[in-house]
């Protein structure tokens, strides 16, 4: 593994062929790490740089280091890959399958978002865990509880090409879920009384409408979510359809109250459609986006948008009782 310094990234790759033993071979790549410094300042002419260097692969994904360096990240040896790249790109398929908190987004996708100047783009964070130094060390592959990892971390917001924040897991989530992007995941609702009761989402599918009244632009999001029930921590009866029935509404509020409290921070606080729903007016009503698309910035902050969750739990009426609230026998 090589890494150099330079003024620019064009300088930082040159500079590399000093140190390797021939020109480096970029036709491998798989996924490019932006450090968070380079992010803060604009990350435009270094993906420019690597989409009109033809030596580079076109379907490659890009991550972002959260207060780590780029170089601390790719210093990380796994325990299962000793290619960082590998257990980074494998991390990112399987918690975007089976959680939802990131999203794997390749260089054409980012160039596109970050050329449209009505949205902001969103790139996975990740940080290194544990102590740094340990990460170039041989020994991290060779311990059997290792001492640094990678972790996902949530999303990263840009506004126009440079970073200004991260979403917590729990709103890079309520984004997957606005964005149609949930595979499968978990929510965990209270029960009727006490204790919890956990779901596995098996399917969610997100329609967003954009829509103008009187000239005045609204978005209403549609989702509709299967789930089967999965640990049960709780006195509740399942085989009843009125416990069905608290167990759908509850989920669904819960998905409802968390995206609506992420898409109002996302407008209040950074101020920039990473939604897509400029798009959505667009594709609505061409007539009504193009007299409001150039105040789009100003219009933003103030959009209503309307949020609608219908959930429905698969196989209710074969459900079987936990055992765990059985009283013990004597």
């Amino acid at each position: 593994s090589y890494h150099s310094r330079g003024e620019t990234i064009f300088e930082a790759i040159r500079k590399m062929t000093t140190i390797a033993a021939r020109k480096p071979y970029f036709a491998h790549l798989q996924v490019v790490v932006l450090g968070e410094d380079l992010a803060k300042e604009g990350i435009s002419d270094a993906l420019d740089l690597i989409v009109r260097d033809h030596e580079f692969r076109k379907d490659f994904d890009v991550i972002m280091s959260h207060e780590s360096t780029a170089k601390e990240v790719l210093n990380v040896l796994t325990p299962i890959e000793k290619v960082p790249a590998n257990k980074m790109l494998n991390s990112l398929d399987v918690s975007e399958r089976a959680w939802g908190s990131t999203i794997a987004v390749n260089i054409d996708e980012l160039i596109n978002t970050l050329s449209n100047k009505h949205k902001g783009a969103l790139i996975s964070a990740i940080e290194v865990h544990g102590d740094k130094r340990l990460g170039v060390d041989q020994t991290n592959v060779q311990r059997v509880k290792t001492p640094v990892l990678l972790r996902y971390t949530g999303l990263a917001v840009f506004k126009g090409d440079k970073y200004m924040g991260l979403l917590t897991e729990s709103e890079s989530k309520s984004i997957s879920f606005l964005n149609d992007k949930i595979q499968s995941t978990i929510e965990i609702i209270a029960c009727p009384n006490k204790g919890t009761l956990s779901t596995e989402i098996t399917q969610s599918t997100t329609k967003v409408k954009g829509s103008f009244k009187n000239g005045k632009p609204k978005i209403d999001v549609h989702i509709n979510v299967e789930q089967n029930v999965g640990e049960v921590e709780c006195d509740i009866d399942l085989t009843k359809n009125k416990s069905i029935d608290y167990v759908n509404k509850k989920t669904a509020q819960g998905i409802d109250d968390r995206i609506e409290k992420t898409v109002e921070k996302i407008q209040q606080q950074y101020e920039v459609d990473v939604f897509g729903f400029g798009d959505a007016l667009h594709r609505a009503d061409p007539k009504q986006w193009k007299k409001i698309k150039d105040d789009w910035t100003s219009i933003f902050p103030d959009l209503a948008v309307a949020v609608h969750v219908k959930v429905t739990t698969q196989g209710s009426g074969t459900m079987q009782n936990s055992l765990l609230n059985k009283p013990k026998e004597e």
